[in-house]
């Protein structure tokens, strides 16, 4: 890391990494706000054709960019900093760390937007953070019921933002807090950050069944167990049941689960029309984190021995070939047992 800089203060520019839909929707509440807002992403010529055309084309033509927006080249601008945001797909997750970390510095303050759980660990994303930057950078995850469509027209919205660092949270609330937008404050990383996960594996169960014509009394029933699953999973790791059943965990799912623009339901409706899950990803054209999120959070909690049916057979259907008919008849046909655990 660098040597220390001087305490920047509120009027310097926030840098969001990221120029996907969320990223970008997430840029327009800052710079609507009246917070100097830079955005950068990978692609050169991505970031040409923002700069010349003053909106991101590819996923919101018709919303142009503030005054207060404009456009990062350079990943060293992290140095110029004090906020920066992460809105990116989790498999780049670290990546994008690692290349910042030459270029921060000791006042620097680390948030993201990013949700599920790192591919091939099954790590949290503070976790990898953690790692990467070590114990002394503030860190705050952002997580919520959020269509990032919906923000950038500047529909209402409400979002959790978790850090145990209470300047830095309190903060950058102040900085995204608007009527459109409402910012509530938590210091549970953990909890916010596994419902941001979860959600989007329980998304594609609720696709697949949708997509299969189950009806409206399986959606309720999975949406209602999948909240039982992630509060399991999500109170062994220490994140608080208040949490779980919140705006990052019980919000997102319903959220994720009931509405087409989520990725995940529409990639869960396509396995149901019996595509295959490359061709599945292939018509949605955009990350489906629920995808490879399966996997790792199957894979946490048979380690912890953990639970969670709906989840392990959405891994099956993704991974082993299940069909997702006998995916659902497996679920169904699972032993009457107690709503409630420790009832008898």
């Amino acid at each position: 890391m660098r040597a220390e800089r001087p305490l920047i203060n509120s009027s310097n520019p926030i840098l969001v990494l990221g120029a996907g839909s969320w990223g970008t929707a997430l840029a327009l509440v800052l710079a609507r706000n009246k917070q100097k807002t830079l955005l950068w992403a990978h692609n050169a010529g991505h970031l040409q054709q923002m700069e010349n055309e003053r909106c991101n084309a590819r996923y919101f033509p018709n919303i142009p960019f503030p005054d207060d927006l404009q456009i990062c080249v350079s990943l060293k601008t992290a140095s110029t900093v004090q906020d920066i945001l992460l809105a990116i797909p989790c498999v780049g997750f670290r990546q994008i760390l690692e290349k910042i970390k030459p270029h921060i510095h000791k006042n620097s303050r680390i948030a993201w937007a990013t949700k599920g759980l790192e591919p091939g660990t099954g790590k949290l994303l503070h976790e990898v953070a953690r790692e990467v930057l070590g114990n002394t950078i503030p860190l705050a995850v952002l997580s919520g019921p959020t269509f990032a469509s919906e923000v950038a027209k500047g529909l209402p919205t409400a979002i959790t933002l978790a850090s145990t660092n209470e300047s830095f949270s309190s903060h950058l609330a102040q900085r995204l807090h608007q009527p459109s937008f409402r910012v509530y404050t938590s210091t549970d990383i953990i909890g916010a950050e596994l419902g941001g996960a979860v959600k989007n594996v329980l998304a594609i169960a609720t696709g697949i069944a949708d997509g299969l014509g189950l009806g409206a009394n399986t959606r309720a029933a999975l949406i209602t167990r999948g909240l039982s699953e992630l509060m399991r999973l999500g109170t062994a790791l220490g994140g608080r049941q208040e949490t779980l059943m919140g705006l990052t965990g019980m919000g997102d799912v319903i959220l994720t689960c009931t509405d087409n623009q989520s990725r995940n339901r529409r990639f869960g409706l396509s396995m149901a029309r019996g595509n295959s899950v490359q061709n599945s990803l292939d018509e949605i054209g955009q990350a489906v984190e629920g995808v490879k999120g399966a996997k790792e959070v199957t894979r946490k909690a048979q380690k912890l021995g953990i639970e969670m049916p709906i989840c392990e057979q959405i891994y099956q259907v993704i991974y082993k070939n299940l069909s997702p008919s006998d995916a659902a008849q497996t679920l169904l046909r699972r032993r009457p047992k107690p709503e409630i655990a420790g009832e008898t």
